[in-house]
């Protein structure tokens, strides 16, 4: 038996046969129209995947990461994602990190949903575009008009600003400031938000500019944890919103 077949076994024996997971298809908008349409869940929680993901990462080869992401389960998905995560973490040759990195890149219509996403590029995508100097992935991701490339990548410059590099998330946000998704509006508001938490003087300079046509949404995480006059400012600035 092959390491993805003994990983799906394993998930299966932490699945949830009580109830239903209508719950997480309704949480996930796996409806018809929804961004998660067609998607299923056999509801195994995200703790018991990471325990899965520690028994068997060292042995899983790319090719069963591949076939896990071929899955129409989720947690097939997620489960090879935190593989491919702590194994790009734990590789030390350059070659393998590519391999693992352009693996994800190929395969992102496999990484179709916001915590699929949010658990993986900025822990593959990020690093790699660092470690190479290629960030015209990210302008490719974000010009791409496909919503899980565009969410991959806003989410990936998270590693970028965590090392002190803020342009590349500010240029990634120019481009989707007027997208139309609201998960984008949450992803880029939340990454502009972790710039302010660590320099305000580097986030406030794209508000003036852009709070008159940003998305509510996108306005509103990106002041979150402003002080109640600077927020009270741009929720002002936001209400004259072109």
């Amino acid at each position: 038996m092959n390491e993805s077949n003994k990983i799906i076994e394993s998930l299966n024996k932490y699945r949830n046969t009580k109830k239903d997971n209508k719950s997480l298809e309704k949480f996930f908008q796996v409806y018809s129209g929804g961004y998660g349409e067609g998607d299923k869940f056999i509801g195994v929680s995200v703790p018991n995947q990471r325990k899965v993901m520690e028994q068997f990462y060292k042995e899983t080869s790319l090719d069963d990461i591949q076939n896990l992401l071929n899955s129409e389960i989720h947690e097939h998905r997620l489960t090879s994602l935190y593989i491919l995560v702590k194994k790009y973490q734990k590789s030390k040759k350059a070659e393998e990190r590519e391999a693992m990195a352009l693996l994800y890149l190929n395969n992102i219509d496999r990484v179709n949903g916001w915590d699929l996403v949010d658990s993986s590029a900025q822990h593959i995508v990020g690093p790699y575009v660092l470690e190479t100097s290629k960030f015209d992935i990210l302008d490719n991701l974000a010009e791409s008009n496909h919503l899980w490339k565009q969410r991959v990548s806003i989410i990936a410059t998270f590693y970028l600003i965590r090392q002190g590099h803020y342009m590349h998330t500010l240029r990634i946000s120019e481009k989707l400031v007027n997208h139309k998704h609201d998960l984008i509006h949450k992803a880029v508001g939340w990454m502009l938000r972790e710039i302010g938490n660590r320099s305000l003087k580097d986030e406030l300079p794209f508000l003036d500019k852009y709070a008159q046509i940003m998305p509510r949404t996108m306005l509103r995480y990106a002041i979150e944890k402003f002080d109640p006059e600077l927020r009270d400012k741009y929720l002002t600035m936001g209400q004259k919103r072109k």
